[in-house]
């Protein structure tokens, strides 16, 4: 017997290493095409926008040289305003509209695109207000320092209000800079809040909504806050030493994709909020942004059986996928 058990285990050693040198090439060869097809298209494309960029360019240089002529010597308030009011204003508009279909349901052509049908419908206001409550607290009392603390020590590394724009390309690398630093930390950091050392008395408190809409995406304990949600962000723009025009397209787009993610809603057009969606679902899945170190280190393979998986793709019709692609029923 411990022959066998001795030969099988041989046997299987030899298939696991060709399994995984299986798996590193089909990688390999998924990254060397997309890496192709990026080169292919990179100069068509950016040559198109560069064009515009350069068109506009002159315009906004000289709407940012009059901006820093009112604000002279007191630069920190302009960068105050950009960092952190203008990302706000942008989150509370779209979470304004959002929250108009979460309270009444209407307009149909917006609430028929649920994901989790039958929840919220409408949500509990009692439970929106204090979500609403927490979420103003984690923005002025949290965010806000956070972000003024930021300004001097970026500007030890290069001053984020400096006369001169970022070029096109320059604001293209950043973006991606700061999307692969945001991906890597948060994937870590909310995998550690899942531990159930932190979970109970952390990160439970944003999984209470178990069908998330999209003004709780900062709904979350002061920790989680700042591990979670601002640190990602801003160690992107620390790294780069950005520029303020920079930093508030950033903050702007953080804060509108973690609003998409959360928002209970597959609208058209926009990208898929499927994925995190399952992960309040379901709370051991789909732990990050893009969902690369997901499939990396095989925290969706139970999203990648289900309907949801189907479902998670850019909607380019009218029709909700959930009524395209419903779920299985359930066996009685």
């Amino acid at each position: 017997m411990k022959g066998e058990a001795g030969s099988q285990l041989q046997d299987e050693k030899p298939k696991q290493e060709g399994h995984i040198w299986g798996s590193m090439r089909r990688t390999a060869f998924i990254l060397g095409s997309g890496l192709l097809l990026f080169v292919a298209f990179w100069n068509s494309v950016t040559w198109h926008l560069q064009r515009f960029w350069g068109a506009s360019g002159y315009f906004w240089q000289a709407q940012w040289e009059r901006l820093l002529f009112t604000f002279e010597g007191k630069e920190w308030i302009l960068f105050m305003i950009g960092a952190i009011y203008l990302p706000a204003l942008s989150f509370w508009t779209f979470n304004g509209l959002l929250l108009v279909v979460d309270t009444t349901g209407k307009p149909n052509c917006i609430s028929r695109y649920r994901i989790q049908v039958g929840k919220n419908e409408p949500v509990d206001p009692v439970k929106l207000r204090q979500s609403i409550r927490t979420v103003l607290f984690n923005q002025l009392l949290i965010s806000q320092p956070m972000v003024v603390f930021l300004y001097p020590i970026l500007k030890l590394w290069r001053d984020p209000c400096r006369r001169d724009l970022p070029t096109f390309h320059w604001c293209l690398l950043e973006l991606a800079v700061f999307t692969l630093i945001e991906e890597v930390m948060f994937y870590y950091s909310h995998r550690l809040l899942h531990h159930p050392i932190f979970y109970k008395k952390i990160h439970k408190k944003h999984h209470e909504w178990t069908a998330p809409i999209g003004v709780i995406s900062v709904y979350a304990h002061p920790i989680e806050h700042v591990v979670s949600n601002m640190l990602p962000a801003m160690v992107g723009p620390i790294v780069m030493g950005s520029h303020l025009s920079s930093i508030i397209v950033w903050f702007s787009l953080t804060l509108i994709v973690t609003t998409i993610s959360h928002c209970g809603y597959h609208l058209p057009f926009l990208p898929s909020p499927e994925f995190h969606d399952y992960h309040h679902l379901k709370f051991n899945q789909c732990y990050g942004v893009l969902g690369v170190l997901d499939h990396l280190h095989g925290t969706d393979t139970v999203f990648k059986q289900t309907k949801a998986y189907e479902r998670h793709t850019l909607l380019l019709g009218f029709t909700p996928l959930s009524e395209s692609i419903p779920d299985t029923p359930k066996m009685e």
